[in-house]
């Protein structure tokens, strides 16, 4: 099909149509077929690096990782440094207009259309119970 004038003239205003934008909104600017792991904001926030999307990093090296830029940096900066770590580009995607719930995306370039690519829970390692001492024994100890 050959573009018209009208084409171009729609393309200067409007900008280069984009397939699927909905979908490239909610994935910080990718496409859910070539997305490989995903966080949502909450889990960004929580402290430390899950343990899965340091794993999918190395499994991964040619992947990119996009951060929702409407987060604050503290909770991206551990992200951030592992991208770095293991020569990772990365992308801050900031949409003024609508704020996606994902808040990491780790992605290739080209579809691979992994079946599962959110992680429910953090893996976590026990903390063992403190044991509990009255206000009162801890102020004047025993006699």
């Amino acid at each position: 099909m050959k573009k018209t004038v009208d084409d171009y003239l729609q393309e200067g205003i409007y900008g280069a149509k984009e397939t699927k934008p909905d979908e490239r909104r909610y994935f910080l600017s990718t496409l859910r077929e070539r997305v490989v792991i995903a966080l949502k904001q909450h889990q960004v926030r929580e402290k430390g690096i899950y343990k899965e999307v340091e794993e999918s990093m190395k499994k991964h090296p040619r992947t990119h990782l996009y951060l929702n830029g409407n987060m604050n940096y503290t909770f991206l900066s551990d992200y951030v440094k592992k991208a770095t770590q293991l020569s990772i580009p990365y992308t801050m995607v900031t949409n003024k207009e609508y704020n996606s719930e994902l808040g990491l995306v780790l992605a290739y370039d080209y579809a691979i259309n992994k079946e599962s690519i959110y992680i429910e829970h953090k893996e976590m390692e026990p903390t063992p119970p403190k044991e509990h001492t009255p206000f009162l024994k801890k102020l004047f100890g025993k006699k």
